[in-house]
């Protein structure tokens, strides 16, 4: 369940300048992000980089969600100034009694049997709004819910939009945050993110090793699919939502 990606250009340091009282004027500062294994602030290319990562195809989706879910970590969602790596999913399928597609199709549900590389965004609890990206071709009816993210561009808009200035984990782990964070509404559901502008999801670095467990907050679902281990995580990060207890290496 491996995919070939573009390596990110690598993030440096910049070396503290000397101070210079001729200098008629402050040096701009470029813009930060946090690292996907801490919190320490580093700093990132600019967003005039010759070479971006590139948007995913279609084709990319088109695979069974239990596929896509652990191919996901690593990638990109980018929404204008706002870049996150993609470090915690979980995979939903056909016939799994904690998928919304179980209902079959409805107004709400629709989305979910679009073409894979769709986005579908539910409200959850009338508080949250949950980003899946969907799978498999369509009619199916399979997602991949985005629990977990990390920062690598944006860092005020999202913190602006979380409501809380703060550069730690508790910032996007989990799955209400992540949306927040992107700005989403329901108004999302449907929109093809392999397309230029609005939400995008981009290439980037595979993950070296990952973890699984069961998915989170689906007691209500079947015993076999409540143990499932449809749950995946990048090993090491600390941009993992709870619990992390039942995350294992595969």
């Amino acid at each position: 369940m491996t995919t070939s990606s573009i390596a990110l250009p690598s993030f440096k340091r910049t070396p503290k300048k000397m101070k210079n009282k001729k200098q008629s004027s402050p040096s701009i500062k470029p813009p930060r992000a946090v690292d996907h294994q801490s919190t320490q602030l580093l700093i990132i290319p600019a967003p005039t980089d010759p070479n971006p990562a590139p948007i995913l195809p279609p084709e990319f989706f088109l695979v069974d969600s239990l596929d896509l879910a652990p191919r996901l970590l690593g990638k990109l969602l980018r929404r204008d100034d706002v870049v996150l790596r993609i470090t915690e999913v979980e995979a939903y399928r056909p016939n799994d009694t904690a998928c919304h597609g179980r209902f079959g199709i409805t107004a709400r549900t629709a989305p979910v049997f679009g073409p894979g590389g769709h986005a579908y965004v539910y409200l959850c609890y009338g508080l949250h709004m949950m980003l899946n990206i969907v799978a498999d071709e369509e009619g199916v009816g399979a997602a991949v819910l985005i629990r977990s993210c990390a920062p690598v561009s944006g860092l005020e808009t999202i913190q602006e939009r979380r409501g809380q200035k703060t550069d730690k984990p508790v910032l996007l782990t989990g799955p209400g945050k992540v949306g927040q964070a992107l700005g989403l509404t329901t108004a999302w559901s449907h929109h093809p993110l392999y397309t230029p502008g609005g939400l995008e999801v981009l290439d980037g670095p595979e993950p070296e090793n990952i973890l699984v467990g069961p998915r989170v907050g689906i007691e209500y679902a079947s015993p076999e699919h409540v143990s499932a281990p449809w749950r995946f995580a990048i090993a090491g990060s600390a941009w993992i939502s709870s619990p992390k207890n039942t995350l294992r290496p595969p």
